[in-house]
């Protein structure tokens, strides 16, 4: 099989692929074109029909297999398939698992890290919480092991829910260690559930798009109230301790434009928000680089950053 991580510019490629999504459009000149995104385990490839209407165009849906009939092009710094013909494959012509982008690190070994954390814990009520979840709940870890931590911008694959929790968690056990004045335990709890509501925000894999109770209320509130409806099934939490930990989580985003309700009040809310922020815009670095497929000039305008971007030179 060609894996979208090897195509090169110029090359014809005839493979099949999932289909990601598939959006009808209209060039500037008003002439119809479908705009499709592939993928497979390891990245994803912007795809268009410029001619929908050719007989070698079959029927298919968004989240089929289809084998794809296209040459590779470039476009604004990124790899574009120029198709020339799909057909719908059946069962059993594809192995799902090739289709699936998987986390580059072992979840096994990356949940074992996260548990460890928790096991570290000296709070006896935090600690119970997060065993409630990740220790005691078997299909919780299942679900939290296979789900990614976005749809498209970072993390999105199988385990990038573990990957970032677990990264973030870490930076947030360094900032612990370089600034006294943070609660040791609660930042390290916020940390490990401040992206628990991406669960129910998300869809699973293949699909992995917004539910409707991820559009409705987004994974910050969600994740608040999975945390505050576990709180009240430990006697005795301590109210102030449960909304102090709450607030980090809603204020995770660090501010109002970006989706939090509450900007930080505390320390670990601060330091929450920016180890949150981190991770997620060096994976986005990390992934940008990536799908340049070893172009090592200047990209582009890249919205994320508002900048135009390019790798480090190895000098």
């Amino acid at each position: 099989m060609k894996y979208i991580e090897s195509l090169r510019e110029g090359e014809r490629v005839g493979e099949i692929y999932l289909c990601k999504s598939r959006q009808a459009a209209l060039t500037k000149a008003g002439k119809p074109y479908e705009s499709l995104i592939l993928q497979d385990k390891t990245g994803v490839l912007d795809a268009k029909i410029w001619d929908p209407n050719s007989q070698g165009i079959d029927e298919f849906d968004a989240l089929d297999y289809i084998d794809v009939m296209g040459d590779v092009t470039s476009f604004q710094g990124s790899l574009q398939l120029n198709v020339k013909r799909i057909r719908k494959v059946r069962e059993g012509e594809y192995n799902p698992a090739d289709y699936l982008p998987v986390s580059e690190k072992d979840i096994d070994s990356m949940y074992q890290e996260l548990t460890k954390l928790i096991g570290d814990m000296k709070n006896p009520y935090l600690k119970q919480l997060c065993a409630k979840f990740f220790l005691q709940d078997k299909d919780f870890e299942r679900r939290f092991k296979f789900h990614s931590a976005a749809k498209s911008v970072h993390h999105g694959f199988v385990g990038g829910l573990l990957e970032h929790t677990l990264s973030v968690a870490k930076l947030c056990d360094c900032y612990t260690k370089m600034y006294p004045i943070l609660h040791r335990d609660l930042l390290i709890t916020a940390a490990i559930f401040h992206d628990i509501g991406k669960l129910k925000e998300l869809s699973v894999f293949p699909e992995n798009d917004y539910t409707d109770e991820g559009q409705l209320l987004g994974h910050i509130v969600i994740g608040a109230e999975m945390v505050g409806e576990k709180i009240r099934t430990i006697p005795g939490f301590p109210v102030k301790l449960a909304n102090e930990l709450r607030h980090c989580i809603l204020a995770h985003h660090g501010e109002l434009e970006f989706g939090s309700p509450k900007k930080p009040a505390l320390a670990e809310a601060v330091a929450l928000s920016f180890a949150d922020n981190t991770d997620a815009k060096m994976q986005t670095m990390k992934e940008a680089l990536a799908a340049a497929n070893g172009n090592n000039g200047w990209l582009g305008y890249n919205r994320l950053f508002e900048s135009n971007i390019r790798k480090t030179s190895e000098e």
